[in-house]
């Protein structure tokens, strides 16, 4: 594992957050500036996940990528979208 891979795969999944929270903004991909970030984030996190593939086993690198996007995604979408979240979404980013 290298020090290029981990910087990349955190580029990934600060990336992958904001086209994530960028397609709820989107409105169903029916306003345009938010589905550009959408689209092109999405690109963009998937290229930046190649680059560490080089070197961490890919299962490694999807379940970091995934496990901390989705804890960051349900936190912005609390504290910044009026999302709730209930028992069962607080224990299974817990068990994450």
């Amino acid at each position: 594992m290298t020090k290029e891979a981990v910087i990349f795969l955190f580029i990934a999944i600060v990336v992958e957050v904001i086209a994530t929270i960028s397609l709820k903004l989107s409105d169903s991909f029916t306003r345009l500036v938010p589905s550009l970030v959408t689209i092109i984030g999405y690109c963009i996190a998937f290229w930046c996940l190649t680059i560490p593939m080089r070197t961490i086993p890919a299962g490694i690198i999807y379940a970091i990528w995934s496990g901390v996007g989705i804890v960051l995604i349900g936190l912005i979408g609390w504290l910044f979208l009026g999302q709730k979240l209930d028992m069962p979404a607080i224990i299974g980013m817990l068990l994450i």
